[in-house]
């Protein structure tokens, strides 16, 4: 059996967020229905067309590394997303939801700026320089929708569930 170096933990990685942003697609438009703030709606159906965005910059990504698209499982994005659904089911109608969809939409950035910037990196040590770009551009999106969710949270959300109670 080969050895595994950094070109095959880079495509592991890259089928692993791949799988990710495939799923998250399939759960904003739930978080969207589940939230009761308008702008929060709003944030979820903006963060759904750029992650349609993100799916295809990881196909040109594969591409350009000569592999075939391909999702692998990740456990870790299904329990973060499970968490989600956890809170709309135990929340609903309640003061507390958008709070709750909020962080659990922040949990799904972190997990999705932890692994761009770790593809990004290694793609610029791998010499994949149009991948890097791709990848750089990922990650300043989803970092930018965690700022202003962060922003959200700060300025309505919180406060409202916190004035409810």
């Amino acid at each position: 059996m080969a050895e595994k170096n950094l070109e095959d933990l880079f495509h592991e990685t890259l089928k692993d967020i791949y799988y990710a942003e495939r799923k998250i697609l399939k759960a904003l438009p739930r978080m969207a229905r589940g939230a009761s703030s308008q702008k929060l709606k709003s944030a979820f159906e903006k963060h759904k067309e750029e992650t349609e965005e993100h799916v295809e910059r990881l196909q040109q990504v594969f591409e350009i590394i000569g592999k075939r698209p391909r999702a692998k499982t990740c456990p870790a994005i299904d329990g973060i997303i499970e968490e989600g659904e956890e809170i709309m089911e135990a929340f609903k109608g309640a003061p507390a939801l958008d709070a709750g969809l909020l962080a659990a939409a922040q949990a799904v950035e972190h997990y999705e700026i932890s692994r761009y910037g770790t593809l990004r990196s290694w793609a610029e040590q791998l010499g994949h320089k149009d991948a890097v770009k791709l990848l750089d551009q990922t990650l300043t999106e989803e970092a930018k929708t965690d700022e202003s969710l962060t922003k959200l949270a700060e300025s309505a959300v919180n406060t409202a569930a916190q004035k409810a109670a």
